[in-house]
């Protein structure tokens, strides 16, 4: 995300766009790799929900929480790319208020990634992990990217 300074995040967290919703694919690509063809969109409010879930020490991943929203609506899986947009939406929101905090940070992207697009970048989230405890490790010469070292180990089940 450009100009997120002059975004105001809390405001399009609290936009639903007409989700929660479901769409139909037709796509047959699409259906193997998602295992169905019924499809949810849940809107950015819902993924700041859960992730104020995620207690201190543990961790969730983006992909975790697709899947919760899935069998809780009774879709085959949940929109992948707004998934990403709207877990954004909620770090940058939280960061913009000055209470009422959501720990972003414990939201990892798939394997344990931590996500270079949250307020600060990887080096920020890195910093707020550390202090929770989670060692981060770095993988990649030129493509350099960061993950929680056994970050199964820390996951949070949601019920």
């Amino acid at each position: 995300m450009s100009n997120e300074d002059k975004k105001d995040f809390n405001a399009m967290l609290h936009d639903s766009k007409d989700m929660p919703k479901f769409q139909t694919i037709t796509d047959q690509k699409s259906i193997e790799k998602y295992g169905g063809n019924r499809m949810y969109f849940a809107p950015p409010i819902d993924y700041d929900k859960v992730m104020r879930l995620v207690p201190f020490g543990k961790v969730i991943t983006v992909g975790e929480i697709r899947e919760y929203f899935a069998r809780l609506s009774g879709a085959d899986f949940t929109e992948p790319i707004t998934a990403g947009i709207f877990v954004s939406i909620a770090a940058w929101a939280s960061y913009q208020r000055t209470d009422d905090e959501t720990p972003y940070w414990r939201t990892l992207k798939a394997n344990g990634e931590l996500n270079p697009k949250y307020p600060g970048g990887v080096e920020a989230q890195k910093e707020k992990l550390e202090a929770e405890g989670h060692t981060i490790i770095q993988k990649g010469r030129t493509n350099i990217k960061y993950f929680v070292k056994d970050y199964e180990k820390f996951l949070f089940e949601l019920e």
